[in-house]
């Protein structure tokens, strides 16, 4: 594959990669991220390592499993995942096209199953709004991140697309990686897993074959990311009440401050969830629609595959009962459970500003628990 083209985009090649890792190196936070995950070295272990990495595989393996197996042990109560088989049975690269709840997370968890299990990683589509902290973009583009490019008017928008599209066919078709993706641009805010509709046009149209065959070369998996406990939860429920009323301007490093807490969050219970490859048969089908509507038909596919992947917890049926007045879910969880989790909310709504709403933002911070087990309903 000619990446001559996708340079502005493209993940860091290995040289690339083992420049910026030696300039991380000298970070005054390497050494206190170096006692974290390699707590029986000394602090100056980390460093060392990134100034001897000459590969972007070296640095998956030596230290990103390290860290994520760290994040996972550090806040989460347990770490399971389901499906992988299906991505062995795969011949060729695929699109993982995944539920979007936590930046760095849901696609490095993702990552990580798959170190585990032997199977080469995917490339990764981050936007470039991460980018603005020079170590972030060192660290990440040596991770394998492609560049999503935000922020631009809509002519340069089409046409930073059509670029995306086609690197991210070429890239499979090609077997050179494996690529994924978030289904919607930012992190679901709401609880409420959809897929942007520009998402599937934009795969559509780097392709040189027909609807199905377009479709059909690019092997999209859905993936189910669920957390007990939902990454900058009252973060995002602020967002959501500010936005109802004025457009909301993020503040100067707000998206690092989202990577920090995602990952220092106590997330409890986490499950990933990978399906069965888009089949051929649903392809045809939404190919008998019209226009936008055979899109539509495609949205309706993968969301209705991540939602079933969904796994839900406790807190998703007490917010569902809670928010609705009702116990129609009170097996799944006891007296202490609901005590826990009251005081959980009540904590969370006061790390934010006393002047928001206080019921409008706890109804909002409910219904990012609530609404996983109305789309389960919905799609039953």
């Amino acid at each position: 594959m000619d990446l001559a083209e996708f340079n502005d985009i493209a993940p860091f090649n290995d040289e690339e990669a083992a420049a910026a890792l030696s300039r991380l190196a000298n970070h005054p936070n390497t050494p206190w991220i170096s006692r974290y995950i390699f707590p029986d070295k000394p602090a100056s272990f980390l460093a060392e390592v990134l100034r001897n990495i000459h590969t972007v595989d070296e640095f998956q393996n030596i230290v990103m499993s390290k860290a994520v197996e760290w994040v996972i042990s550090a806040s989460m109560k347990n770490f399971t995942y389901a499906g992988i088989g299906n991505i062995k049975k795969l011949k060729g690269k695929y699109l993982a096209m995944s539920n979007h709840r936590d930046i760095i997370l849901d696609p490095a968890i993702m990552q990580l199953v798959l170190n585990r299990n032997g199977l080469d990683p995917t490339e990764i589509c981050v936007g470039d709004n991460l980018l603005k902290q020079k170590s972030v973009e060192l660290l990440i583009r040596s991770n394998r991140m492609i560049k999503v490019i935000r922020g631009i008017s809509a002519r340069e928008l089409y046409l930073s697309s059509r670029q995306l599209s086609k690197y991210i066919r070429e890239s499979i078709t090609s077997g050179h990686s494996s690529v994924w993706i978030a289904q919607r641009q930012g992190r679901t805010k709401d609880g409420i897993d959809v897929t942007e509709q520009g998402l599937m046009k934009m795969l559509d149209m780097s392709g040189t074959k027909d609807f199905v065959e377009n479709f059909k070369e690019i092997q999209i998996v859905p993936v189910s990311m669920s957390y007990e406990y939902e990454p900058c939860d009252i973060m995002k429920a602020r967002e959501v009440l500010i936005s109802r009323t004025q457009k909301y301007v993020k503040r100067e490093l707000e998206d690092l401050e989202s990577i920090i807490l995602g990952i220092k969050q106590q997330k409890g219970n986490v499950h990933m969830n990978i399906d069965t490859p888009i089949t051929e048969a649903e392809i045809l089908e939404a190919a008998e629609c019209d226009k936008n509507d055979r899109y539509k038909k495609m949205l309706y596919v993968v969301d209705r595959r991540v939602i079933q992947g969904y796994k839900l917890w406790k807190t998703n049926y007490m917010a569902y009962d809670w928010v609705n007045a009702t116990t129609k879910y009170s097996d799944h969880y006891d007296k202490a459970d609901l005590e826990a989790f009251r005081a959980y909310v009540a904590g969370q709504l006061k790390l934010v500003e006393s002047t928001l709403d206080r019921k409008e933002l706890e109804d909002i911070f409910l219904h990012i628990y609530s609404n996983p087990v109305q789309n389960k309903e919905n799609f039953i």
